[in-house]
């Protein structure tokens, strides 16, 4: 893997887009990716978003989803080089204001409203079910590296969590089952002036719905099953069907999301910290969260 190469895929993307320079200033840029404004010498402007393995695939999901009739930003040009994906978007210019539940909820009732798409992978009860033993998987990698030494107390979390994964995530093809974003937070919703569109679809894939549901409101602060049924009740009421409030696993709705949510999340950070980041100086950032969430999994999904 190369190093950013973001200067040679602009001036890739710009010879697709028959331009020739543009200046460039950052928006939102962190190791993995980045998002910048570029304006053009006819004062036009374009989003420039480049994004290293596993979030190569965005411009793929964009251009499905805008097929299918889900409001996004319009892919220009889109162009591939060392492992890294550079895209040339619609400028959507600065929000009219931030999303809020009701915005929320009515877009993910468009999304998850959606024809399934076969090019997205899928999280089934299959794959849902064997996300702690992934997670332990990752463990094992990383002390074989002489990392996460001091985790026993993950371990056991883990092992409980798989224990009970085979009856927990009993209901995970209950509607809504499709189009899952995954990074579905109102920072990713943007509300203009001719409407919304979807942001930040690089993690998309095919799974239950009740996901984004679920890290609507964030995950810094302790998960909350009373405000969550609130946003589930919305998103009924503004379309969604009924069967997100079924109860699933034994558990009700909101727990049954949080807590696989949050699993979801722990697996997550532990494949990043031996794939894809790969740097033992951010393992206890990532172990302090992968504590902190596996906590909540425990008493979510009442293990």
């Amino acid at each position: 893997m190369t190093a950013n190469p973001s200067t040679e895929l602009l001036d890739n993307l710009l010879t697709l887009a028959s331009r020739t320079t543009a200046v460039r200033e950052e928006v939102r840029v962190w190791s993995m990716s980045g998002v910048e404004r570029l304006t053009f010498p006819d004062d036009t402007t374009a989003i420039f978003k480049y994004a290293k393995r596993p979030f190569d695939g965005e411009d793929q999901a964009l251009r499905l989803a805008h097929t299918l009739g889900v409001p996004v930003p319009t892919v220009h040009a889109s162009a591939v080089l060392d492992g890294w994906l550079g895209m040339l978007l619609e400028d959507l210019g600065a929000p009219i204001r931030e999303a809020d539940d009701l915005d929320g909820a009515a877009a993910a009732v468009v999304l998850h409203g959606t024809r399934t798409a076969s090019a997205l992978p899928v999280l089934d009860q299959e794959r849902l079910r064997t996300l702690p033993s992934r997670a332990l998987e990752h463990l094992g990698q990383l002390r074989k590296a002489d990392r996460w030494q001091d985790t026993d107390d993950v371990e056991d979390a883990l092992d409980r969590i798989a224990q009970a994964a085979e009856a927990r995530s009993a209901g995970t093809t209950v509607a809504p089952f499709g189009w899952v974003h995954s990074e579905f937070h109102p920072t990713s919703l943007h509300i203009g002036r001719h409407g919304w569109r979807l942001l930040d679809f690089a993690r998309a894939f095919t799974g239950p719905g009740l996901l984004d549901l679920a890290s609507w409101h964030g995950t810094l602060d302790t998960p909350d099953p009373v405000r969550l049924r609130v946003f589930l009740d919305t998103y009924v009421t503004e379309g969604g069907t009924p069967d997100a409030l079924a109860e699933r696993g034994g558990l009700p709705a909101e727990k049954w999301a949080l807590g696989w949510h949050r699993m979801w999340a722990v697996e997550w950070f532990m494949e990043q910290s031996i794939r894809w980041i790969n740097d033992p100086a951010t393992d206890p950032a990532y172990i302090k969260a992968v504590r902190r969430h596996l906590t909540d999994v425990l008493h979510l999904l009442e293990v």
